[in-house]
């Protein structure tokens, strides 16, 4: 049986959960994100507490459906926390000369590249830049929230001699010594 799995999710205030044809729907203040769960699992919902319940027995797919009992509980936990309080990924770009800026429902990134690079926002995802060498992603979906941070990153990612390129706030870059004058 999997720890992660057994463990109880108690719903926060604001947030109405639903079960139903495996299907997961959760309600909050920030809107309303839904899941597919995997028909091995079953979720009870008692007393603003769910529970997540592996009810496979047969032996040849426990496996799969222990692995999946883990999984779907962090799902479950990660759509709530986000309906509730959302996501969030700082990113900062570092460079002479690299910059962000917003036009529209457009990311304009000038990365050193002969170009500008135009990155399209997915819906459902909030970006800002703060300064034009920070941009904060946003959203109630971590896994958009994180997939789209990481689709920024993409275009220059941080290089081990000068550090250049965008990274995570929190990120650290392992810097590599260059060449060394002969003496």
């Amino acid at each position: 049986m999997s720890r992660i799995g057994k463990r109880e999710i108690i719903i926060p205030d604001g947030v109405t959960v639903n079960y139903k044809n495996n299907n997961f729907t959760a309600k909050g203040k920030l809107g309303e994100l839904n899941i597919d769960i995997n028909p091995v699992i079953d979720i009870q919902i008692k007393d603003n507490k769910i529970n997540v319940i592996n009810t496979n027995t047969n032996k040849r797919n426990k496996k799969f459906s222990n692995s999946i009992h883990g999984t779907s509980n962090a799902n479950i936990l990660n759509i709530i926390k986000g309906v509730n309080e959302g996501y969030k990924k700082e990113m900062k770009i570092i460079g002479v000369g690299y910059k962000a800026k917003l036009e529209g429902s457009n990311l304009i990134l000038s990365l050193g590249f002969s170009h500008p690079v135009v990155y399209k926002i997915p819906e459902g995802i909030k970006v800002e830049v703060t300064k034009p060498t920070e941009l904060s992603v946003s959203g109630i979906d971590k896994i958009l929230v994180g997939n789209t941070a990481a689709q920024i990153r993409d275009y220059k990612k941080p290089e081990p001699y000068a550090g250049k390129g965008i990274r995570y706030v929190d990120e650290h870059v392992l810097r590599k010594v260059g060449k060394q004058g002969q003496k």
